[in-house]
């Protein structure tokens, strides 16, 4: 079974890419993620969470940078900033919540600025 790290990276692997198929390959439907005022459940509703994020507001090719990753057991948060051609994430962080190779719970955060 592969550590909450290695989950964690190919999640950022494949978010960078752009590639939601893949992406979804580490939730289940089970999977809750929680970001703002929504609360996406099951893969139906991670993939358009997904697709949202990757069309408006992180395209593939934009700037995003880990700042810092702290992994336990089944425990990953991460604090970043990112940028694209109109918005600034000034800070963002997300906790997962993973066992058995997939992640059961994420929350996302982001202080976001327009350009």
């Amino acid at each position: 079974m592969p550590s909450a790290e290695a989950v964690f990276r190919h999640h950022l692997e494949a978010f960078g890419t752009g590639d939601v198929d893949e992406i979804l390959n580490d939730y289940t439907e089970d999977t809750v993620v929680i970001y703002d005022d929504r609360v996406a459940r099951g893969l139906v509703e991670i993939r358009e969470f997904f697709e949202h994020w990757l069309e408006a507001l992180l395209p593939p090719g934009c700037r995003f940078d880990l700042e810092h990753l702290q992994a336990t057991e089944d425990l990953v948060f991460i604090t970043w900033t990112a940028e694209s051609e109109k918005l600034v994430f000034e800070l963002g962080t997300d906790t997962f919540l993973i066992r058995d190779g997939k992640i059961l719970r994420q929350t996302v955060a982001a202080k976001i600025r327009r350009k």
